[in-house]
């Protein structure tokens, strides 16, 4: 079996169950891949004798796997999107922070959720990502995002507006602090955050979420996944950001922005246990009255 592992720095709890992890996919005669800078970490700095037979440090060398581990919590697991991109290759993730909605397999489920993979006991399921273009093109060749495209103001004080068009069809201006346009997986990220609402993974939507709107009647609003969203922008700076997932860029107000459905989509690897409504609870502590 060949496995590619994502990672990032961690703190010291984690040390003992990341070498753990190694030490039985090397036992078990795994041929491994490893992202360099991550590999540097575990060699220089976590002490950590890891058996690489390879190493990648880009999407174009990343070599061609059954699985990618992302090791980390959900920004890890948004970062090893991009390297696995359209290859088809599943990505599971360990989850070493707080939350993890993405990164949901925690560090001590670690020799379980090994000897799953290794007997090939999981599923996978699909995730849609949606797609950002530009004029100017900014974010070139990463213009897809798992979670959201966010449009913030870039001062402190003033509002932006926000012209929106669905299908070429004027939808709404938005004047507050800037607009979310999220994937149902991102629905509990960033967008719940301001209010938005919870979508089922496999749900083809997409969420406008307004961010510190200025008109307290406007509202979330879900629509299709195959409509074309356009977003004009004004703001008193003439300049105004554009956050795609981790990556942000300035633009200025004579940008145009379209976000449509990207054309391929990611493959997640899941525990035959897995549930989406058992993991709401966990995670967001559902329950934790003790009036229920």
């Amino acid at each position: 079996m060949k496995i590619a592992v994502f990672g990032k720095q961690f703190g010291k709890h984690f040390i003992d169950k990341c070498a753990l992890l190694f030490k039985t996919l090397e036992t078990n005669n795994v041929e491994v891949s490893v992202y360099s800078p991550f590999y540097d970490f575990l060699s220089n700095e976590a002490n950590i004798k890891v058996k690489a037979d390879t190493l990648f440090d880009h999407y174009n060398n990343l070599p061609d796997s059954d699985l990618l581990f992302s090791i980390g919590g959900d920004g890890t697991f948004l970062e090893a999107v991009m390297f696995v991109r359209n290859s088809n290759i599943p990505i599971t993730g360990i989850n070493t922070g707080r939350l993890g909605f993405l990164a949901n397999n925690s560090m001590e489920e670690i020799p379980d959720v090994v000897n799953e993979i290794l007997n090939r006991k999981y599923f996978t399921r699909t995730v849609e990502l949606l797609r950002f273009d530009s004029k100017p093109q900014i974010f070139e060749n990463n213009n897809f995002a798992l979670n959201e495209l966010a449009i913030h103001k870039c001062d402190s004080s003033s509002m932006i507006t926000i012209h929106t068009f669905i299908n070429d069809v004027f939808l709404n201006t938005y004047w507050g602090d800037g607009l979310i346009i999220a994937n149902p997986t991102g629905s509990t990220a960033y967008s719940l955050s301001v209010g938005g609402p919870i979508l089922y993974p496999s749900c083809h939507e997409f969420i406008i979420s307004p961010i510190a709107p200025h008109n307290l009647s406007v509202r979330p609003l879900v629509v299709p996944n195959d409509a074309k969203i356009t977003l004009k922008v004004e703001s008193r700076t003439d300049q105004f950001m554009a956050s795609l997932d981790l990556r942000s860029q300035i633009l200025n107000n004579a940008a145009e922005i379209n976000i449509r459905k990207a054309d391929f989509t990611v493959t997640v690897a899941e525990r035959m246990n897995y549930d989406f409504y058992s993991t709401l609870r966990s995670k967001l502590m559902w329950g934790a009255d003790k009036r229920n």
